[in-house]
Parts: C-alpha cells; sequence; structure tokens
C-alpha cells in the first residue's frame, strides 16, 4: 500500500493540476473556435479553485504533516509563490477575454424593443396608407427612414452604465483600474463586494470600488437649458455630499478596499454553513457542529496560553494580581488562588466517525475553566491517539519520564480564582478535517463534557 500523502503534498499535486487546465485555458483562448462565454466561466471556475487552494496552503502548519518534512517552510513558500502566479495568469486571462461595453442582457433587452418599436411603425404607417392609397409609394419611403432612425435611436445607450469618478484612486495592486476625480468610465461588470469591472477611455481595463463612483455622466451639462439649472444644483450638492463620505470611508478603512476582485465569490461561499453541507451529503454524523472553542481561539488572543502566562497588574497599577515579593525569603511568589485542579485525560469512546468524502486530520479535545456563560482561562488542546481498528475509542498520553510535548500530554493543570459557584472545566470533542473534493479544511466539534469543580455552594468538590 503507497505511503499516504501529508496535506503539504496534496495542494501541491492540486497547484499542478490547476497549472495545467491554467496552460490549456490559454491555448483554448489563442484559437478562434470556441464560444468566448465558455471560457470566461472557466477562467471564474479556475479563479474560485486557486483562490481556494491558496486559503489552505496559508492555513497549513509543519504540526499537519503525517511525517517529517524537510524544509517545510521553503517549500510551502515556493508553493504559494507558484499559486500567487497562477493567479495572475488569470486575472491577465481575465481582462483579456472579458467582454467590452455593457453586457449581453443589455445588448438583447435593447433589441427586442428596438424590433417592437419598428413594428409599431409598422402598424402606423399601415393605417395611414389605408387612408391615402394614392401615397404608397411616399409611405415606403417614409417606413425605411423611420425604420432606420429607430435602428440608430434605440441601440443600447452607455448611459445607464457610465459613471463619473469621485476620488483619485491610484490602484492598490494588479488588476485595479488607476483613475482621477472627475473622469468617465464605462462599467463592464458589477459584483456583490462593491469591485466594478471599468473601462477608460483609453481602452485600459480594470476594477475600481464602486463607493469612488457617482452615475452618469457630467459631460455636456455646460449645455443644458436654465431650466435644468437647479436639477443641476441639487446633483452637485448630492456629489459633494457623496465625495465627502468617500473621503472619510478612505480615512477610516482604506486596508477595506484591499479585498480580492473576487472576493465575491468567497464571500458567497464562506457564507454557506460547511457543517449543513457534509450533513446532507452524509459526509459527518448529523450531531457534528462547528467547533466553538476553536473559532475563539482563532479570533481572541486573550483565550491563548501566551495571555494568561504574562504577570497581570493589579486594580493600584502598582503591583502584580498573582505575584508577591515575600518578606522572609525575599522571592517573589504565586498568591494563592481558589482552585487548584490535577486531572488526567484518559480516554473517550463511541465517538462517531466521519463519513467518505472527508479526511481527518486531528482528533484533540480542547478544554477550559467554564462558568455556565464565560470562558474563564486560556483554551488547551490536547491530542489523542487512535488505533486503526477501532477509531471510535480515542486515548491520550499517559504520564512519561521523558519530555513530552504539551500538545500530546493528558496531564492536565487547572487554577483559578473566580467565584462562580458553577466553575467546572469544560471539554469539546473535536476534529480537525479535509474536504477531499474542495481541499477545504475546518474545525468540526464532536460533543461536550462538563467537570464540576465546586458544590452547590461554591465549596470544592474532593478530588475522585
Amino acid at each position: 500500500m503507497p505511503p499516504k500523502r501529508g496535506p503539504l503534498q496534496l495542494v501541491q499535486r492540486e497547484i499542478e493540476e490547476l497549472g495545467r487546465q491554467v496552460d490549456r485555458l490559454m491555448k483554448d483562448v489563442q484559437s478562434p473556435e470556441g464560444s468566448n462565454d465558455k471560457r470566461l466561466r472557466r477562467c471564474l471556475e479556475l479563479q474560485m479553485s486557486a483562490e481556494k487552494t491558496l486559503r489552505t496552503l496559508q492555513s497549513l502548519t509543519k504540526a499537519d504533516e503525517l511525517a517529517p518534512v524537510g524544509s517545510y517552510d521553503q517549500r510551502k513558500q515556493e508553493e504559494e509563490k507558484r499559486l500567487k502566479n497562477i493567479l495572475e495568469r488569470l486575472n491577465k486571462l481575465f481582462m483579456e477575454i472579458s467582454p467590452p461595453g455593457p453586457s449581453s442582457e443589455i445588448d438583447h433587452v435593447s433589441k427586442n424593443n428596438s424590433e417592437g418599436d419598428v413594428g409599431e411603425d409598422d402598424d402606423k404607417d399601415s393605417s395611414e396608407e389605408e387612408d391615402d392609397d394614392n401615397d404608397d409609394d411616399d409611405n415606403d419611403e417614409s417606413d425605411d427612414t423611420e425604420v432606420e432612425d429607430n435602428d440608430r435611436t434605440v441601440k443600447p445607450q452607455p448611459k445607464p452604465s457610465v459613471y463619473t469618478v469621485l476620488c483619485d484612486f491610484k490602484g492598490e495592486q494588479e488588476g485595479d483600474l488607476p483613475v482621477q476625480k472627475g473622469e468617465v468610465l464605462t462599467i463592464i461588470k458589477k459584483t456583490a463586494d462593491g469591485w466594478w469591472l471599468a473601462q477608460d477611455k483609453k481602452g485600459n481595463k480594470g476594477v475600481v470600488p464602486k463607493t469612488f463612483l457617482q452615475p452618469g455622466s457630467r459631460v455636456g451639462d455646460d449645455d443644458d437649458d436654465e431650466e435644468d439649472s437647479d436639477e443641476e444644483d441639487d446633483e452637485d450638492e448630492e456629489l459633494e455630499e457623496k465625495e465627502e463620505e468617500v473621503r472619510e470611508e478612505v480615512a477610516d478603512g482604506q486596508d477595506r478596499m484591499r479585498a480580492s476582485n473576487w472576493s465575491t465569490v468567497r464571500k458567497a461561499l464562506t457564507q454557506i454553513d460547511t457543517t449543513d453541507v457534509l450533513s446532507a451529503m452524509g459526509a459527518i454524523p448529523s450531531g457534528f457542529r462547528p467547533s466553538t472553542l476553536s473559532k475563539l481561539l482563532e479570533e481572541d488572543a486573550k483565550f491563548k496560553a501566551s495571555h494568561f502566562v504574562q504577570p497581570e497588574f493589579s486594580q493600584s497599577q502598582l503591583s502584580f494580581k498573582d505575584l508577591f515579593l515575600d518578606p522572609d525569603s525575599g522571592r517573589v511568589r504565586a498568591r494563592q488562588v481558589r482552585t487548584c485542579v490535577c486531572f488526567t485525560l484518559w480516554s473517550c469512546r463511541m465517538i462517531p466517525t466521519p463519513g467518505v468524502g472527508v479526511q481527518v486530520l486531528s482528533r484533540h479535545v480542547r478544554l477550559c475553566a467554564f462558568d455556565g456563560t464565560r470562558v474563564l482561562s486560556n483554551i488547551h488542546t490536547v491530542r489523542a491517539s487512535y488505533n486503526s481498528k477501532n477509531l471510535k475509542t480515542w486515548s491520550f498520553s499517559p504520564r512519561m519520564s521523558g519530555i513530552l510535548p504539551t500538545l500530546l500530554n493528558g496531564d492536565c493543570f487547572l487554577r483559578c480564582n473566580a467565584l462562580s459557584p458553577n466553575l467546572g472545566v469544560l471539554f469539546e470533542l473535536g476534529v480537525t478535517f479535509l474536504r477531499n473534493s474542495t481541499g477545504e479544511r475546518g474545525d468540526l466539534s464532536c460533543g461536550w463534557a462538563f467537570l464540576k469543580l465546586t458544590d452547590d455552594a461554591g465549596n470544592p468538590l474532593p478530588n475522585k
């Protein structure tokens, strides 16, 4: 049986396959045959796959590997560089094959409107022919002239897709379109993430933030009648207000504009609950849920051990909260706390196993001090081991005389000074999974357990 590949090797294979697909797409684009819409759709699909793979690659760590990997960081950087090159090629390819001007849907609607207008003119002309039979030739000529005039007037107007730039935008990454205030742009494609594909008068294409744009073109305002002067003043006031809002938005959060051009697709994908999708597919048991403690650990640094190891000042800011100087010995001592408990993780039984299509990267238990509503300590993780013959039973490393990594050590220590009568230890059994079809990683909770440390009066319970 061939050895099982690690996460980095799986990502390397995905990058190689993406590179081959991009090469085939570029050859297809150079060919005069084929549909441009299909090429554009393939380009978008490859862009989504590359973005997913990049997120997966950036989240990989050396601890995830099944076996030691030499020069791990260097290899990871090389793969990330390869993947970014693929994304740059896809961005350039999209700019090349994207259609200029309004979308085809606008053209289709305008075409239908022009046909309807011509039909109305034909009916009108036929009624005129019934009223005056002697002017048949003249009516025919006028009919042809009207049709030609209608063809010229009902063509899709660029006005609905023409926007004026409110503020200068220099462009922050490749694919952005640098624009200046007052410049008129033609919007090619609007996306929900706020980055619109636009084209300037010189034919340059790129994306610009929609908050920098004002609908309509201000060219030719000087030729308007005096009757429209009031409306122009109102538009100028609205334009100035919007310019001020844009300046404030840029000053408050310029970094938010650095979102990827394709964050629309990513946002739509991340809004879908992965757990619900996997449950519907039968890939995970119905009782599995997204890991709560894992999310807290990633989003807030105060739940990491490094936050609690650092000494904390007292309310007066003149001494330490947990330490004091012993006057007899002259040494720094720790203050006594209400709860000090040592306990050992031994085993977990009857844990459901994920189904086909999901690869389990890690089985672990996350634990913390908990009072029923709040997490009162750092969140500690202990990795479990298992037997391939009995996947439903997890075991933890017993006490050893040698040095054992904290991640694998089942001996735990809780030190807490909380006064809550419901104080206890919260255990969350979880798995880190890899979805084979998309390469997406995530953390799931398999179940919960709570070990209460105090009685109803708040007194510590004796050790068992």
